[in-house]
């Protein structure tokens, strides 16, 4: 079965079978290509590749066998053309902007970011002359209208915020999107592909950090730019994309490369020189992960509702923040876009403000203290003091942070035992 004939069956099925496709006498699991170099037979063949007229691997800093499998099962995933793995997710989220943002231009993104992709947009794009205007996305489309600008080049948000936990309004975002005739970038990590496809619902472009639950142990830092190949670049608004790059002869990547002319241009141009390659060793232990994406979204999510129900009940508890629970704010959306789970992330305020926030983590014995999300081990953090420390009281405010707030990854572990730790983790914080 081919990659795309496998678009056209269920997630779960893609999860396990998309990507690498072995064929007669090939070794059945993804092999890890482990090589920095490839052999060409001419020196024609070998300039070929560099002018991108043939698409064969060069140098691993442009691409890997490895690297291209899971690619390929990570855009079959999305329902877009084409991916690019990065070293990261923070490099994922830096592309996708850079590809077709410069100095002087204009991105209009959500005000409720993840820490460190918020500090990347609002101090280090600055610095290359790129403008970052964040926005409260609970605002009315015709509000969020009177922030476009001539000179915006895309809309970027993540599915559900982090740690907010606000779902966002895709389809009010995507009509932003085509009132500003930008693509909209969607950050969809928490959710994962299993969980959503924004793509689905008017998005462009996608990105992950494969760090969390496309790896899913805790394994290997990674990130993901998924190309929807749904959006029209000779809009006049995006040369790099429509003129001859001279870097390269000349070529003209929408002319060559069609709806996936915005990876390839990534892939020749940021990825080439800035060198933020996924390695192939990461690539064989994200795709492993990938394959059981399905069976622990699905275990993550149902963790984490119960968890939130029995907070949301617990005298030592001032609030909890879930998408699933019935009186949550984010419940209709997340039923329209989230139906199958909400994902594995709870956050709650225990009563007694940040002090006491702080000792339920230092009483937790199951669930760990790491500066990380998104594995299938339960871990509590409080991002105020970390994740978003950098930020200060009115971003923090902005971004959804509560001083209190804890941020907690539901595992897969038994529910009954990671709610008898919370429960003991209370009680010994009292």
């Amino acid at each position: 079965m081919t990659n795309d004939e496998l678009r056209q069956l269920a997630s779960e099925t893609q999860c396990v079978q998309a990507g690498y496709i072995p064929g007669n006498h090939d070794a059945r699991i993804m092999p890890i290509v482990q090589s920095t170099t490839y052999k060409f037979d001419t020196a024609e063949d070998l300039g070929d590749t560099f002018d991108l007229k043939v698409d064969t691997p060069m140098y691993t800093r442009l691409g890997n066998p490895s690297l291209s499998w899971v690619e390929e099962k990570v855009a079959v995933l999305e329902g877009g053309v084409a991916a690019l793995s990065t070293s990261s997710g923070q490099a994922a989220n830096f592309f996708a902007v850079a590809n077709i943002a410069k100095a002087g231009d204009h991105v209009l993104a959500m005000s409720n970011l993840y820490g460190g992709t918020h500090t990347l947009f609002g101090s280090q794009l600055k610095k290359f002359g790129i403008e970052v205007e964040f926005v409260e996305p609970g605002l009315s489309l015709e509000e969020l209208k009177g922030h476009l600008r001539p000179e915006t080049r895309c809309i970027f948000s993540e599915m559900i915020g982090n740690p907010a936990l606000d779902v966002l309004d895709l389809e009010k975002v995507a009509a932003l999107a085509e009132a500003g005739d930008v693509p909209l970038i969607v950050d969809n990590t928490f959710p994962s592909p299993v969980l959503c496809n924004p793509l689905n619902w008017g998005a462009h472009i996608v990105t992950h950090s494969a760090t969390k639950y496309l790896d899913g142990h805790a394994t290997s830092v990674g990130g993901f730019v998924v190309d929807g190949g749904n959006f029209n670049w000779k809009n006049g608004k995006y040369p790099e994309l429509t003129e001859p790059d001279q870097d390269y002869h000349g070529i003209v990547y929408t002319d060559q490369f069609g709806p996936a002319a915005y990876i390839a241009k990534m892939r020749a141009g940021l990825l080439r020189d800035f060198g933020s390659t996924m390695s192939p060793f990461n690539a064989f232990l994200i795709n492993v992960g990938i394959e059981t994406l399905h069976l622990r979204m699905q275990r993550h999510s149902e963790n984490a509702l119960a968890i939130a129900e029995h907070l949301a009940n617990h005298p030592d508890v001032a609030w909890v923040n879930y998408p699933g629970l019935k009186d949550n704010p984010n419940y209709a959306l997340a039923q329209k876009y989230l139906p199958k789970g909400q994902s594995g992330v709870v956050s709650f305020g225990p009563k007694g403000g940040v002090e006491r926030a702080r000792q339920v983590i230092n009483q937790a014995k199951l669930i760990t203290l790491v500066t990380h999300v998104g594995d299938l081990h339960s871990h509590m953090i409080h991002p105020a003091s970390t994740t978003h420390r950098q930020l200060n009281e009115a971003d923090l405010k902005k971004a959804g942070v509560a001083p209190d707030l804890i941020r907690l990854n539901v595992g897969i572990e038994a529910v009954e035992d990671i709610i008898a730790d919370i429960d003991q983790a209370l009680a010994a914080s009292r």
